[in-house]
């Protein structure tokens, strides 16, 4: 396999974070290349995570407060909403990675892993760059609209929280909460398509998210943490230091509690717990596992958060199907 060289000023290639021989640099043309690494077509699990809470949502929505007798398909998710969460996750995590790459330019360009990217490397220009992110939110947009008038109403505030987010890493140590609440959203949206308003279970749902996600970004940023140490940048990895395990625990305990309130709530099957137990243990080694000073593992373990994503999904979608078959076993 040809090893693509990383990017700088002197020559394109891939980002130094993007694994080597992604379909970006074998299929498409390289005048485009830096328009895949803004959006990061080239580092796809930040839009799986950003999925997660929406198909999360969708499918707790369906199956919340089964009665006897109801059908299969209408306990489980609309595979037109899992669609257009699934296009609107990729467009709108795009535009946000952009507006983040346009904001911290100057940064990115002092860190090793970030100055890379396209903007600090001089692949591509500011213009071009807000461009792409308008194009990108104007598919978002798009999927939006095709949701009832709360739904469309929700998904318009949470682009306050994705505004401010990039300058959070400035002024506190908590830059991880507003990204929690940015990337968690989805646990509202799905039930707001489904049923026009927010309830208890999606509220308990998007908690237990931001909780999620303060913890798999905490591992995210001990990467970076020397480098951010010296421009200045603050995250809870640099918070937390070498107690970072035991904040894990909190942060992911208080994850799996959130939701099972939330399917509780809901009256979800309880077989739905199975993938709470199963995601519950698959955070507990990454805990376990994990090395602070190894940036590798750190990427990698972060990385592995696509299956806690699964393993919760696919939870809910065996409780409905335990309440649609359990009257014919």
């Amino acid at each position: 396999m040809n090893m693509e060289p990383i990017q700088s000023k002197a020559a394109q290639g891939r980002v130094a974070d993007a694994p080597n021989g992604h379909w970006v640099y074998r299929v498409l043309p390289r005048a485009v290349w830096p328009y895949a690494q803004l959006a990061r077509w080239d580092r796809p699990i930040g839009w799986q995570l950003l999925l997660w809470p929406c198909w999360w949502s969708a499918a707790l929505a369906a199956s919340a407060y089964p009665r006897p007798g109801d059908p299969l398909l209408s306990l489980l998710p609309a595979p037109l909403y899992l669609v257009l969460f699934l296009v609107g996750a990729i467009a709108m995590r795009g535009a946000g990675c952009t507006y983040n790459d346009i904001v911290d330019e100057g940064i990115d360009n002092q860190v090793e892993r970030t100055r890379s990217r396209p903007l600090p490397s001089g692949q591509t220009t500011r213009r071009r760059a807000w461009l792409f992110l308008v194009l990108q939110a104007l598919v978002g947009l798009a999927v939006l609209l095709q949701f009832n008038s709360f739904a469309i109403l929700l998904g318009i505030c949470s682009l306050v929280i994705v505004a401010i987010y990039p300058f959070m890493k400035r002024i506190t140590n908590w830059p991880q909460l507003f990204l929690g609440l940015a990337f968690s959203w989805g646990a509202l949206m799905g039930w707001a398509v489904e049923f026009g308003d927010l309830d208890g279970p999606a509220i308990m749902l998007y908690i237990g998210s931001i909780l999620w996600v303060i913890g798999y970004d905490t591992i995210y940023a001990h990467q970076d943490k020397e480098d951010d140490a010296i421009v200045g940048v603050r995250s809870t990895a640099r918070l937390f230091g070498d107690n970072t395990k035991a904040w894990l625990a909190g942060l992911y305990g208080g994850t799996l509690i959130c939701f099972a309130i939330a399917f509780a709530s809901a009256q979800a099957p309880v077989v739905a717990l199975a993938g709470l137990l199963a995601a519950g243990a698959h955070m507990a080694r990454q805990i376990a596992v994990l090395d602070i000073n190894d940036p590798d593992q750190c990427l990698r373990l972060f990385r592995s958060n696509n299956q806690v994503g699964w393993l919760i999904f696919l939870g809910l979608i065996g409780g409905a199907l335990w309440v649609a078959l359990k009257p014919l076993v």
